[in-house]
């Protein structure tokens, strides 16, 4: 078992930054391969950005490529979402996942958190 805890999200203008952390506990999180997905109201659950365990290879979606920048720090447990040039369309709930292997493909991680509010005011 693994338990994810969100942090970091809020009200940012367009173009602002943000950074999300995701702590995380139990099982090795090392082990894990960690991603950030997001879903706004009304729309399905969307990849962001995803990081094999020895953060050797990360994954992008097109839509936040050059803006988003995702990390992790195995020693603390800790995952990263370094937001930059925010957009309205970048609204939504925010949350990080854990699973085997990196995909793309939500219905394939494990554990999740609980989410973390981001809203880009234009």
């Amino acid at each position: 078992q693994v338990q994810l805890v969100e942090s970091g999200g809020g009200l940012v203008q367009a173009g602002g930054s943000l950074r999300l952390s995701c702590a995380a506990s139990g099982r090795t999180f090392s082990n894990y391969a960690m991603a950030w997905f997001r879903q706004a109201p009304g729309k399905e659950r969307d990849f962001v950005a995803g990081i094999r365990w020895g953060a050797s290879s990360t994954l992008y979606a097109d839509s936040v490529k050059g803006r988003f920048t995702i990390s992790r720090d195995n020693a603390k447990n800790m995952l990263y979402l370094q937001m930059n040039s925010l957009k309205p369309e970048d609204t939504a709930v925010y949350s990080c996942a854990a699973a085997r292997a990196l995909y793309s493909d939500y219905t394939v991680y494990d554990y999740w958190g609980q989410g973390t509010q981001v809203t880009v005011s234009s």
